[in-house]
């Protein structure tokens, strides 16, 4: 095992805990910046492109075909391919947070449908489920079984916000273990079961998952509800005849205690897990060798390698797996000096050069990282806006015009998004629609129930109008909630009673003179 430092050139505030990284025909690309894309690289993908230990983000692009990927920080992420013996993969993306701390169920599906010497295009496509659908959630694992030439997505663990009736404004972002349910999730037509298995007690996160042909092996893992990082090892068996799937769990001796650690595959028949906590602020430092010899699996320890004194006595580290047996790393940076970076990254090389390219194959398990709990914290005030044509990076540049200067300008709101039934703003071909528009719809708050932002092109809101909505507080209604909301009309102004003046409490030539008291008692009256 060799390890190097690694110096990042640009954008290096985007890479933050919970990042993911996939690898394409070792092409590894970074997912998950911290924050919402922005105009620079409206798809919040980039290439990761390491050589001579310096680290480059280059924006990368997506085809106009595909549906808006958020970034998306601790998702569960694996390899699916056609089947064991297809060399063409795409990934599956399900769950993780989003910037403004909203927790996602979806499934998305990843894959590359251009590429030249210079770029690659990809296509993501998101994917309804129907059924037991899993609940929003992060820190879990999905991975993919293959049994009697078909395959079975298998999702398992994390976490989730509590429910709705227990959140109040100061456990709003507290969450709970997911139940230990199994879900096996179809991806060709969209279904989704739930297993209950007696073996697994404890929904667990940030666990270890590896899978191996029809098998799933669930290793470590943090328990909220007992706090505990039990030392367990689960087998789960996915057998797919043509009636229903039977899926059965064993519990196997010779677990480890760890969370948040890191799995990288350095040939076909083994694995290496580095990195991880063994206690709540306590690092793991040991790394371990997972083998696997006539369809038993083995774990033990393996030498670690040197250590820097940075590595050693920081609190926290987190990554992901490059592919091909490389884990990417951080830690913080020193905060003592005034001009230090905010992490400090290192690439960890756990296969020997001289394997052979055909024996590294890719992990289909979950690139787990610290935990949350440990991570720098999601702000309110986070970026994310999503702006830019899909089609800026189109040309045969090198994608280096990212420039975080760029964005100060930019505003708190999502754009964009499928605001009503109608809405027909689309990334890829929206063009300004108002003089007021430079780079983003313009977008008016429908205040009807805790309410909610519109494209104001959708709500076919004249220009005088939308300038006058957004000068004040005024309330506005969108087409789908104006009618609901009309006995909520703001009443009209009453005016307030004009006081006489003093003078006019005598009148000239009226023979009437009003006493002291008389006056007190008119000022009282008229006030």
């Amino acid at each position: 095992m060799s390890l190097q430092m690694i110096t990042v050139s640009n954008n290096i505030a985007l890479i933050q805990p919970g990042f993911s990284l996939m690898n394409f025909d070792g092409q590894v690309f970074f997912f998950g910046q911290k924050g919402w894309p922005k105009r620079s690289c409206p798809t919040g993908v980039f290439h990761f492109d390491v050589k001579h230990n310096h680290l480059k983000l280059k924006p990368a692009v997506f085809s106009k075909d595909s549906c808006y990927l958020p970034p998306l920080r601790y998702p569960a992420t694996c390899i699916f391919r056609g089947s064991l013996e297809s060399e063409k993969h795409q990934y599956i993306i399900h769950g993780g947070k989003t910037p403004n701390n909203e927790l996602s169920d979806k499934i998305y599906i990843m894959s590359v449908v251009g590429k030249n010497n210079k770029k690659v295009t990809f296509r993501c496509m998101e994917k309804d489920l129907v059924g037991d659908v899993p609940e929003a959630r992060y820190g879990h694992s999905i991975d993919v079984v293959y049994s009697r030439g078909k395959s079975m997505g298998v999702l398992f663990g994390g976490r989730s916000y509590i429910t709705s009736a227990q959140r109040t404004t100061e456990k709003w972002n507290s969450v709970a273990d997911c139940l230990p349910h199994v879900f096996l999730v179809d991806f060709e037509f969209g279904c989704s079961t739930s297993y209950i298995l007696p073996e697994l007690q404890d929904g667990l996160s940030f666990h270890v998952s590896i899978a191996r042909n029809d098998t799933i092996y669930i290793l470590g893992g943090h328990s909220l509800a007992n706090n505990i990082r039990p030392a367990n090892l689960y087998s789960i068996k996915v057998d797919l005849p043509l009636g229903s799937p039977a899926v059965n769990c064993t519990v196997l001796p010779g677990g480890i205690s760890v969370s948040s650690a890191i799995l990288t595959q350095t040939n076909s028949d083994e694995f290496v897990i580095v990195g991880g906590y063994q206690l709540e602020n306590q690092k793991r430092m040991v790394c371990n060798i997972v083998s696997f010899v006539d369809n038993k699996i083995e774990i033990r320890e393996m030498e670690t390698p040197d250590w820097t004194p940075d590595i050693k006595h920081s609190k926290i580290w987190f990554g992901s797996n490059m592919g091909n047996g490389n884990v990417f790393l951080g830690i913080p940076g020193d905060n003592k000096q005034a001009a230090s970076e905010a992490f400090y990254f290192y690439m960890l090389k756990c296969a020997e050069d001289d394997v052979n390219e055909d024996q590294k194959t890719l992990t289909n398990s979950q690139t787990s990282t610290e935990d949350p709990g440990d991570s720098t914290p999601f702000e309110d005030s986070e970026e994310f806006c999503f702006s830019a044509e899909a089609n800026s990076f189109d040309g045969d540049d090198e994608f280096d015009t990212y420039n975080e200067d760029d964005e100060e300008d930019e505003s708190e709101t999502g754009y964009w998004i499928t605001c009503c039934a109608t809405c027909d703003v689309d990334i890829n071909t929206w063009v300004p629609f108002y003089s007021t528009e430079l780079n983003k719809p313009a977008m008016i708050y429908c205040s009807h129930g805790d309410g909610h932002w519109v494209h104001a092109q959708c709500m076919d809101l004249a220009e005088r109008t939308l300038i006058h909505l957004s000068e004040g507080s005024n309330k506005y209604y969108c087409n789908e909630h104006v009618k609901i909301a009309r006995a909520l009309q703001t009443p009209k102004r009453v005016l307030p009673l004009k006081k006489p003046p003093l003078k006019s409490l005598h009148k000239k030539g009226s023979g009437k003179i009003f006493t002291p008291a008389k006056k007190s008692f008119l000022r009282r009256l008229f006030d």
